[in-house]
C-alpha cells in the first residue's frame, strides 16, 4: 500500500508543557489557542509536503520523535500526536481520527541535538485488515 511522509521541524509541545498552561488563569483558552496555533504550523507542513494526498482507507502511523536531548519523558513527547491527527483530520488528509480511520501508531524515539523533529509516516492499510 501507499506510504506518505511528513517531517515536522521543531520540538512540538508535550503533556507537560500543555497541561501547565491549562494551569494558568484562563488556562483553557490559552491551551485552545496554543493547540489552534500549533496545529495551524502542523497543517502549513501538510499542505507542502502531502499536498493533494486524501486516505479512503484506514491508516497505519509510524513516528519518529528526534530529541534534542532526554529530557522529556517519551510518553509526554508522544502526546503531541493529537495535534498531528487532528491537524490532518482538519487538512482531509483522513476522514476523522477515530478507530474505523487509523488502524494505529507506533512510535520511535532519537536523539538529534541540531536538529529536533517529528518524523511521521502514514500508510494507508486494506480495508478490513
Amino acid at each position: 500500500m501507499k506510504k506518505y511522509k511528513l517531517t515536522i521541524p521543531g520540538l512540538l509541545p508535550g503533556l507537560n508543557e500543555y497541561i501547565n498552561v491549562e494551569r494558568t488563569y484562563k488556562g483553557k483558552y490559552k491551551a485552545a489557542s496554543m493547540k489552534r496555533q500549533v496545529q495551524h504550523m502542523i497543517g502549513y507542513m501538510i499542505k507542502i509536503q502531502l499536498k493533494n494526498i486524501r486516505f479512503t482507507n484506514p491508516v497505519w502511523m509510524h513516528y519518529i520523535w528526534v530529541e534534542p536531548n532526554r529530557r522529556r519523558d517519551k510518553d509526554n513527547i508522544a502526546f503531541a500526536k493529537k495535534f498531528i491527527q487532528d491537524a490532518l483530520v482538519e487538512a482531509g488528509v483522513i476522514r476523522n481520527d477515530g478507530w474505523s480511520e487509523i488502524e494505529g501508531f507506533s512510535d520511535d524515539f532519537v536523539l538529534d541535538p541540531k536538529n529536533p523533529r517529528v518524523e511521521v509516516t502514514i500508510e494507508e492499510c486494506k480495508r478490513g485488515k
